[in-house]
């Protein structure tokens, strides 16, 4: 059975100089079929169109071209529902009345004009003849009665003509210029007729408007702008969307992600910013975690060891690499000063892509991240596990408690689990971006994985949001996405660990407990990021909150499917195991953005 689908029509001269020949967006009966992947490679090969031509002002985005792509497919629908629960035989009896009026063959002339300029995608390709396209009948899945093509492409036109008159879409008129058609007088006498005709049948939408006024309805509240035409569908056309909102509101979050990636510089002025919202206080409970008789006493020095040791090893006047070589002297200091614990800054085993990045970019003495691992094991050049033991027992004599950080959000992009378990963190399959590339050289000392740093980064031009992992045994390839808090750009030597899979968030736990059986006081790296409502910010938005990391917002979920994914708050689990099982352990979060009484009185750290 031939399914009747509608498309988003591109100028065959542009597919042409683009060579692209895929569909961007299809519509069948009320399931939209929205090809971001290829509105995002046609964008790319638009772009470079542009810019071969001198024309970079004109360059669109792949937001931009999505809302127009969902602004006609939601238009789309409405026809179909028009036709459905109004006017069934509206269309038909339309086109019998232009060809009465102006003659059958004249009518299928302007209709293979307009095939001719806007070739569905299977004229385009060869498939078909215009002729024979416009010959044939198939099911409209939304009525599901026959439909002639001749009303299809008659319906593709009527959205032509919308789609030149609507102000939003004129930075973009490359891609539905009718100026061609313009030239044809039956093209304007047409549309004349059309409205009129219109203006004849049941009134339709929440503003009894005929058809063509009621597609006209978000132009005329928000003439220039896309994203405000799309939220004027989301506001007033919600009951008659059912599940098409939820595209409608993926779309808004698409270009509410470019915005916030983009960066534009300042003209003076006012900033304008989102209020920060409270909604979420009334929702705390209080449940704070009792604390051991030493723990509220406890004075606490941070030292970033590596920083540390090279100035001991000036203050002494010989080598001091090792956590075992440390002074007692110093130890001493420490207590006779009142501290009471001691924080080492970078004691695990440490990322190679990380100190290997700023090697490529220039800074050949600097040291890995402190917070980008390789695993939770005491680094070999300060010792490993049995220099520790030995600080270890040298502090505890003098009353000093020993401090570690723990960064459960993330590993290095080419830590232990990015190569034994990639099912753990926030993958891909598909590279999210076209003009994504990765040829730079491998990251990772395992034979059994390659690992690259997308290439814009070297080049200081763009950050990704990802890097490419292969399995050099397998050939598959799968991107991994970076860390980030989507403040700024994303952590670019680290891999993101997905918390909506339990076995990753047990394994998170498991590491924890090994931290927690050598440390008695453990301090969390980024802590605020894994509270359920900034997962939920940053990787797994709710349609139409999206917008924090880029292209997350196609994987948003609705309040049951997160809540289902992740029932309780990770730090509760963390909180309450510890309790149970290293109860003398202070855990220590890094919590900010209005957080750290959450943090406290509700998670209990």
């Amino acid at each position: 059975m031939n399914i009747s689908y509608n498309e988003f029509h591109v100028s065959k001269t542009v597919r042409d100089e683009c060579n692209f020949s895929q569909s961007l967006f299809s519509s069948c009966g009320n399931v939209i079929l929205a090809n971001l992947k290829a509105v995002r490679t046609f964008q790319t090969k638009l772009n470079e169109l542009f810019d071969k031509k001198g024309q970079k002002e004109k360059r669109i985005s792949a937001g931009s071209l999505n809302a127009m792509g969902l602004i006609d497919e939601v238009f789309h629908y409405v026809c179909m529902l028009f036709r459905r629960d109004k006017a069934p035989l509206a269309f038909t009896t339309l086109l019998a009345d232009l060809d009465t009026y102006f003659g059958k063959e004249e009518i299928d002339k302007l209709l293979l004009q307009f095939m001719d300029e806007f070739p569905p995608v299977a004229v385009y390709q060869k498939k078909i003849s215009a002729q024979e396209f416009l010959a044939k009948t198939a099911v409209d899945a939304g009525t599901g009665k026959k439909r002639d093509n001749r009303e299809q492409v008659l319906e593709e036109l009527i959205l032509l003509h919308l789609a030149n008159e609507n102000p939003a879409f004129h930075p973009f008129q490359i891609l539905f210029d009718d100026h061609k058609l313009q030239t044809n007088a039956l093209y304007i006498k047409t549309w004349n007729q059309i409205k009129a005709y219109f203006k004849t049948q049941p009134v339709f939408g929440p503003k009894s408007n005929d058809l063509i006024s009621m597609l006209k309805e978000p132009v005329v509240a928000s003439p220039t702008s896309l994203k405000g035409q799309l939220d004027y569908i989301r506001t007033y056309w919600a009951d008659l969307l059912g599940e098409w909102l939820r595209r409608l509101l993926e779309g808004i979050d698409t270009i509410t992600e470019e915005e916030k990636a983009a960066w534009h510089p300042t003209n003076g002025g006012e900033v304008s910013m989102d209020a920060y919202s409270y909604e979420n206080l009334s929702k705390e409970y209080e449940r704070f975690s009792p604390d051991r008789e030493w723990m509220p006493k406890v004075v606490l020095m941070a030292k970033t060891v590596l920083v540390w040791l090279y100035q001991l090893s000036k203050k002494y006047d010989r080598e001091i690499n090792r956590l075992d070589q440390i002074p007692d002297e110093e130890l001493d200091l420490l207590h006779n000063e009142g501290f009471t614990g001691l924080w080492l800054i970078g004691l695990w085993e440490r990322s190679y892509a990380s100190k290997r990045i700023k090697q490529i970019n220039g800074n050949p003495e600097a040291a890995a991240s402190a917070y980008s691992l390789m695993d939770y094991d005491i680094a070999q050049n300060l010792g490993g596990w049995s220099a520790l033991e030995n600080l270890r027992w040298r502090c505890w004599q003098r009353g000093i408690r020993l401090a570690s950080d723990m960064v459960p959000n993330h590993t290095g992009m080419d830590g232990k689990w990015v190569i034994e378990h990639p099912d753990y963190f926030i993958t891909t399959k598909d590279c999210p971006f076209p003009q994504y590339s990765f040829t730079g050289e491998d990251l990772c000392q395992d034979e059994r994985v390659s690992v690259y740093l997308e290439d814009h980064y070297y080049s200081k031009t763009d950050c990704a949001v990802c890097f490419k992992r292969v399995d050099n045994y397998t050939g598959d390839v799968t991107y991994i996405y970076h860390g980030n808090d989507g403040t700024g750009m994303p952590w670019n030597d680290t891999a993101q660990i997905d918390f909506l899979n339990a076995e990753a968030r047990e394994a998170v736990i498991q590491k924890i407990m090994l931290v927690a059986r050598n440390f008695p006081i453990i301090r969390f790296d980024a802590a605020m990021v894994l509270a359920k409502k900034h997962i939920r910010r940053l990787w797994y938005p709710e349609p139409g909150h999206g917008g924090d990391i880029a292209t997350r917002s196609q994987h948003a979920l609705t309040t049951d499917q997160f809540n289902s994914a992740l029932p309780n708050e990770f730090w509760r689990e963390v909180v309450d195991r510890c309790a149970k099982d290293m109860p003398d352990t202070l855990l220590l979060a890094e919590a900010f953005w209005m957080m750290e009484g959450y943090f406290t009185r509700t998670l209990g750290m």
